[in-house]
């Protein structure tokens, strides 16, 4: 009870302890708000983002780098105090930022920035803001009649009601360029303008905004029925599949009684066959006991942050709030992972008998043909989910409907023990009694689809390159799927395990 009261505490001070400077974000006429530039970097490649200032912006003559939390650090942002001053209701009009003279350099690197689409993202008393930093004409047939300009005018419209900032968007001025396309030195002004406006908007509901973004009525009502109409694909797959077992089952049990009853000398057959054997511990059991406790622990923190994430904690841009939790959750777990390998390792045991040789199988009874079975009807019952979160973490889309996430989690674990049963029955019938690793690579094996799927997300859904950006993505991917491999290889050898100790506990056995 304790330990759940000290998780409990520590994650309610990991996730909330992201605020702006003025931490109850009330501000009077006149009172400056906090406004953190974060990062620049081509809007097609997420994960590819670099300091604002590297570009050459007008820089402030005090650079101030804001103090980070976890989260943030880990998310990759990078705030310092931009130059910009929005003071609570103030307006101002083309106001002077600078006036830059741009060396040849700084013209191409402005240059190479606008042509990969870069985008500015800062943060206004903790609400985003994004904007494209320029843009290119390409009014040419060739390349080489394209012009590039860089904007120099940009404006803030504010939202405010009360005492509260609500709600902030930025936009450019399409008269106001600089010319980036010759390699030359050129004299640059900046400027900026602020309109307020006073909204009835609630301040506990500023953040709807992006929520709403991603949840428009049409496209949710989509999304809903593409998931309903897979799962209910795949549950009633799932439910025919497990009624032949359960009918099999049954007719192996009468059939066993009716031989115990007939003939004691009769010859064993069939998984009955192989009762003295089931039970040997399997090879390189250590590792099978550290595979099983990293993937319960992962499944401890899968449970956790779904908790968080439907009782609201993730809410859009509530800035490192999941990395802090994953960080924090995953150290308080690590004591399952230890617990759940060690007793493990301590129940397997005897080497004292020689093993029954088993019987030559065909092809697709073996390890990797039974893998490609046992991780495709998972699979098929979470890819539509998968390009919805594949848009979010590598692209500018938020998820939000957790629930529709939880559901999906849930069929993935019935799906996953239920195939991985199955298949290890007819191992069993097969005589085939090294059940354990093949049980544990069966339900892993849909983290290996969900890898494949990368490499379709990646050249067929999305406009990610470059060597930075690739190696980002399946690097990262990799070890995300290696994780998903642990934790349902973990409950498919959990039910496997199960359903050995059932059927075997329910026959007499000489």
């Amino acid at each position: 009870m304790d330990l759940i009261r000290v998780m409990a505490l520590l994650l309610c001070f990991a996730v909330t302890g992201v605020v702006s400077d003025a931490s109850d974000h009330r501000y009077k006429q006149g009172d400056p708000v906090p406004l953190y530039a974060n990062k620049v970097g081509p809007f097609h490649n997420p994960s590819e983002t670099y300091r604002y200032f590297d570009l050459p912006f007008c820089v402030p003559e005090h650079v101030t780098e804001k103090k980070e939390a976890l989260g943030e650090v880990l998310n990759g942002d990078r705030l310092v105090e931009a130059p910009y001053k929005l003071d609570f209701r103030v307006d101002r009009d083309s106001e002077l930022l600078c006036k830059k003279k741009l060396m040849k350099e700084d013209v191409a690197k402005f240059r190479s920035a606008v042509t990969k689409d870069y985008y500015f993202q800062m943060y206004y008393d903790d609400l985003p803001i994004w904007g494209f930093i320029g843009k290119v004409d390409k009014e040419g047939k060739d390349v080489s009649e394209y012009k590039y300009y860089l904007y120099r005018h940009i404006h803030f419209d504010i939202l405010y009601n009360s005492d509260h900032v609500i709600e902030i968007s930025v936009h450019t001025d399409p008269n106001s360029l600089a010319d980036l396309t010759e390699d030359k030195d050129i004299e640059a002004s900046f400027f900026y303008s602020v309109k307020w406006k006073e909204t009835t908007t609630p301040f506990e509901k500023r953040m709807n905004k992006y929520s709403q973004t991603s949840s428009l009525p049409h496209h949710l009502e989509i999304h809903w029925f593409s998931i309903i109409n897979s799962c209910v694909t795949v549950l009633l797959l799932t439910g025919f599949l497990a009624t032949i077992l359960m009918r099999v089952l049954k007719n192996d049990f009468v059939k066993y009684a009716h031989d115990e009853e007939s003939a004691e000398d009769q010859e064993e057959t069939g998984w009955k066959y192989i009762h003295g054997d089931v039970f040997r511990f399997p090879k390189n059991k250590s590792l099978l006991a550290a595979c099983l406790g990293s993937g319960t622990q992962l499944f401890a923190l899968t449970v956790f942050i779904f908790i968080l994430a439907l009782v609201g904690v993730f809410y859009p841009y509530n800035r490192g709030a999941l990395f802090t939790a994953l960080v924090v959750v995953y150290a308080l777990t690590s004591g399952i992972a230890g617990y759940t390998a060690s007793s493990f390792y301590c129940q397997l045991e005897g080497t004292n008998w020689y093993p029954r040789e088993i019987p030559l199988l065909p092809w697709y009874r073996r390890t990797i043909p039974q893998m490609a079975m046992a991780g495709f009807l998972p699979f098929s019952a979470i890819y539509i989910e998968l390009y919805y979160i594949f848009a979010s973490v590598w692209g500018h889309r938020i998820y939000i409907i957790y629930s529709i996430l939880f559901i999906v989690f849930i069929i993935l674990l019935i799906v996953t023990a239920f195939i991985t049963v199955a298949l290890t029955y007819f191992q069993l019938a097969s005589e085939d009694h090294e059940w354990w690793w093949r049980s544990y690579l069966c339900g892993g094996s849909t983290g290996l689809f969900v890898y494949g799927y990368c490499f379709y997300y990646y050249f067929a859904r999305s406009d990610m390159s470059g060597f930075m950006q690739t190696s980002f993505f399946f690097g990262y991917m990799a070890c995300i799927c290696y994780g998903f491999f642990l934790m349902l290889g973990m409950v498919g050898f959990r039910a496997a395990l199960l359903f050995v100790r059932h059927i075997y506990r329910s026959i007499k056995c000489e």
